[in-house]
C-alpha cells in the first residue's frame, strides 16, 4: 500500500534500514541512480559533445534574451554597483565577517529576491543577470557571492519555487525575497557525496501531523544567520493508523531555526572565504509540521540534485569575477614592474602567463554566459553544460589566481594589509588564491563532478550494453546483451568516421575561427570512438576507471569551452562590433592553447601510470611505505577523532546562531 505522500518505489531502491554507516557499495549505487534525472525531452549541446554529435545550432547563434530582462537587469545591475562601492571587502577579511549593515542594505536592493519571482516579492532576474550581479559583488568579497548562491542557488528559495506547494510558496518565498537569508543542510561528519550513510533522522508522529527531526548537519553555509533551512533526513518505513504502509526514505524539510532542539555549536573558520557564515547545527528533537515537507517522502534526494542542476551555474559566475580582476592585476601590474631594462610583461616567461590569463579570461565568461543564456531560454537541457561549467571554471580559475601570484613575485605572497603599510598599492593576490580554492570542492568536488559527467556521457552505452555492463549479469544475459549492442553500435560507429571537421569550407562564417570550431568537430567524433574502446575493453569495470573517465570529461569540457568563445566572438560582431575583433583573438588565443591540452588529454588515454598508481596507492594505504614517513612530528595526533562524533543526542555547546535583522 500506498500514499500521495509516498515516492514511487524507484526513487526508495534500498531500504530505510539499510541507510546508514553499514550502507553498502551497492546500496550507494543504488541511492544515487535513483535520483538521476534519466530523461532527456530536450536537446543538449553538451551531451552530444560525448556521443560524437556536434551541433553547432544548439548554441550559435548566440542566445537572444528577453528585452524586458534585459532592460530590468541592467536597471538592477546600476543600483547594485552603486551600491557595492560603498562596501569594502577588506572590513570583511579583517573581521571575518559581512556587517550586518551590509546585509540589510543588500535586502532594502532586493538581492536576497533576485531569482524569487516577482509575484512573490522578488525581482525575478534572469540566470544571466543573477550571475552578473554575484560576480559584482564577489569581486567585492567572495563571501558575499558565496552567501547568495548558498541562499538562492541552493537554499530554501529554489526547492521551493521548483517542487513547494502554492501554500509553501506564499509563506517561503515573500520572506526569502525580503531578506530571510537560507541555507541546504545535506552534509554530515561522515556523509559527504555518500548519502547512503546519512544519519539524520525525521520520525513521523503518531498522529501524522509532524516529524521529529534528529541529527548533526556540517558546513552548513549561511546556518549561522538563517532564519530557514532545507534538511535532508531519512524517515524510516512507518505505518499509518489505518495500516498504510509507507516507504520512507531521504526527504526534504524546510525548518525554522528558531525552532527548540536546534542549536549552531560552531562557527567554522577556514583558510579562505573568512566572511563565509558556515557552521555545525543539531537537531534534537526538532518538532517539523508535515506541511513543511517539499515533495514526497523519498523525494529529497532528486529535489537536491535538480536544484543543483542550474544551482551550479552560480560558482562559475563568481570565477568570472575572479578572471577580469586578474586580467587587471596582471596587465597594471606588468607594465608597472620593469626587471633588466624591461617592463615584467615584455618578458616572454611572464607573457605566457598573461596570455593564459586573458584567453582563459574570456573563455570563463563566454561558459557561463552561454549556459546561463540557454538555461533562461528553456529550450535545451543544460544539466550537462551546467555541471561542466561548474567543474571546468573552478579548475581554470584557481591556475588563473596561482599564476597572477606568480606574477606578482613576493608581493603576490604578501598580504593586502602588509603591502599597504609600507605603502604599496594592496592588492589581495594571496587572498584570491585561497578564496577561489574552496570552489573546486563546493557543491560537488571535481572528482565527483567528473564522475556524475562521466555517468551521464557513459549512458547511451550503458543502455547499449545491458548486461554487458554488469557486474552481476550472467554468461548467458551478456551473451544476450552483445547482441542487442551489436545492432546499437552498427548504427552509430559508422557515423564517428567522418563529418564536417574534415571539409575545410564547413564553419566558413566564422571565419579564422573556422579552423578552431572543426577541430571541435572532429576531436568530438573521437572522444566518442575512444569512450566506446573503453568501454569494449572494461565493460562493467568502466566505472572504476575513474581516471579514464575523468580524462574524457576534461576533453569534452575544452571542446565545450571552445564552442563557447567561438560562439561568443562571431555573437559580439552584431551586439559589439567595436570589441568583435578583439574578441575573436582572445577566442582564437583560447583555442589554441585548449587544443594542446586536449591532445594531451587524448594521449594520456591510452599512455599513463593509472595501474602503477593504483598498485601503489594499495601499498600506501596497507603500511608498506610508513618508513618514509619518520623524521616529521604530527602535531594533529590526539587533537581529535578524524571524524567527529553525530550520535543522537541533547546539545551541550553554546547556540552560536544569530539574526542580522
Amino acid at each position: 500500500m500506498s500514499s500521495a505522500t509516498d515516492s514511487p518505489a524507484a526513487d526508495v531502491p534500498v531500504a530505510p534500514e539499510k541507510i546508514g554507516p553499514e550502507a553498502t557499495e551497492a546500496d550507494a549505487r543504488a541511492i544515487t541512480e535513483a535520483a538521476r534525472e534519466t530523461s532527456w525531452d530536450r536537446p543538449s549541446f553538451a551531451k552530444g559533445l560525448y556521443l560524437g554529435s556536434f551541433d553547432l545550432s544548439l548554441i550559435h547563434p548566440w542566445p537572444e534574451a528577453q528585452v524586458e530582462d534585459v532592460e530590468r537587469g541592467e536597471e538592477f545591475m546600476a543600483r547594485l554597483t552603486a551600491y557595492c562601492r560603498t562596501m569594502s571587502g577588506r572590513v570583511i577579511e579583517r573581521d571575518a565577517r559581512i556587517p550586518d549593515g551590509y546585509l540589510a542594505g543588500l535586502a532594502e536592493l532586493g538581492v536576497f529576491g533576485m531569482k524569487i519571482p516577482r509575484e512573490y516579492g522578488g525581482l525575478g532576474l534572469s540566470l544571466v543577470y543573477y550571475g552578473r550581479a554575484l560576480a559584482l559583488l564577489g569581486s567585492v568579497h567572495p563571501s558575499l557571492g558565496a552567501l547568495l548562491s548558498a541562499h538562492q542557488s541552493i537554499g530554501v528559495p529554489e526547492p521551493v519555487k521548483v517542487f513547494g506547494t502554492a501554500e509553501q510558496k506564499q509563506e517561503y518565498l515573500p520572506r526569502c525575497a525580503a531578506g530571510a537569508i537560507t541555507a541546504f543542510l545535506l552534509t554530515e561528519p561522515d556523509v559527504g557525496s555518500d548519502p547512503a550513510r546519512m544519519g539524520s533522522t525525521a520520525v513521523p508522529t503518531d498522529d501524522g501531523d509532524a516529524y521529529i527531526l534528529d541529527g548533526v548537519k556540517l558546513w552548513t553555509t549561511n546556518g549561522v544567520i538563517a532564519e530557514l533551512v532545507v534538511v535532508m533526513a531519512l524517515v524510516p518505513e512507518h505505518t499509518d493508523s489505518d495500516g498504510t504502509v509507507h516507504k520512507g526514505g531521504i526527504s526534504a524539510f524546510v525548518v525554522e531555526m528558531d525552532s527548540p532542539g536546534v542549536t549552531v555549536e560552531n562557527r567554522n573558520a577556514f583558510m579562505g572565504l573568512r566572511g563565509i557564515e558556515n557552521g555545525v547545527t543539531r537537531f534534537h528533537q526538532v518538532r517539523v509540521p508535515a506541511a513543511n515537507r517539499l515533495g514526497r517522502e523519498g523525494q529529497g534526494l532528486k529535489i537536491a540534485l535538480t536544484t543543483l542542476n542550474t544551482g551550479r551555474l552560480s560558482i562559475p559566475a563568481l570565477c568570472v569575477a575572479s578572471g577580469r580582476w586578474s586580467l587587471k592585476i596582471a596587465r597594471e601590474w606588468s607594465n608597472a614592474r620593469t626587471q633588466w631594462g624591461r617592463p615584467v610583461g615584455k618578458h616572454e616567461a611572464v607573457g605566457k602567463k598573461i596570455a593564459f590569463i586573458a584567453a582563459s579570461a574570456f573563455a570563463l565568461d563566454a561558459v557561463f554566459e552561454l549556459s546561463a543564456e540557454m538555461a533562461d531560454a528553456g529550450q535545451k537541457d543544460v544539466r550537462i553544460e551546467a555541471a561542466l561549467a561548474k567543474l571546468w571554471s573552478t579548475e581554470i580559475s584557481c591556475r588563473i589566481a596561482d599564476e597572477l601570484v606568480q606574477i606578482r613575485g613576493g608581493r603576490g605572497f604578501e598580504t593586502a594589509d602588509s603591502l599597504e603599510a609600507r605603502g604599496e598599492r594592496a592588492v589581495p593576490a594571496e587572498q584570491q588564491l585561497r578564496d577561489l580554492r574552496i570552489n573546486r570542492i563546493f557543491e560537488g568536488s571535481s572528482e565527483i563532478m567528473r564522475l556524475l559527467i562521466a555517468r551521464e556521457a557513459v549512458d547511451a552505452h550503458l543502455a547499449a550494453a545491458g548486461d554487458l555492463a554488469s557486474a552481476e549479469a550472467s554468461l548467458s544475459d551478456k551473451a544476450r546483451a552483445a547482441v542487442g549492442a551489436s545492432g546499437f553500435y552498427a548504427k552509430w560507429l559508422p557515423k564517428l568516421v567522418a563529418g564536417a571537421g574534415m571539409d575545410p569550407r564547413s564553419y566558413s562564417e566564422f571565419g579564422r575561427l573556422a579552423r578552431q570550431l572543426r577541430f571541435v568537430e572532429r576531436s568530438s567524433r573521437r572522444l566518442a570512438r575512444q569512450t566506446f574502446y573503453g568501454m569494449g575493453r572494461w565493460q562493467a569495470k568502466l566505472e572504476h576507471k575513474q581516471a579514464f573517465l575523468g580524462r574524457i570529461v576534461d576533453i569534452g569540457a575544452e571542446l565545450f569551452a571552445m564552442a563557447a568563445c567561438c560562439s561568443r566572438a562571431e555573437g559580439m560582431l552584431h551586439t559589439s562590433p567595436e570589441q568583435a575583433a578583439t574578441a575573436y583573438e582572445l577566442a582564437e588565443a583560447y583555442c589554441e592553447q585548449a587544443r594542446v591540452r586536449v591532445d594531451e588529454y587524448f594521449d594520456q588515454l591510452w599512455r599513463n601510470t593509472d595501474d602503477a598508481d593504483r598498485d601503489l596507492t594499495e601499498k600506501v594505504l596497507a603500511g608498506d611505505y610508513t618508513w618514509l614517513e619518520a623524521g616529521v612530528l604530527d602535531q594533529s595526533e590526539g587533537t581529535g577523532p578524524w571524524i567527529a562524533d553525530a550520535s543522537p543526542r541533547a546539545s551541550v555547546k553554546e547556540n552560536l546562531h544569530r539574526n542580522y535583522r
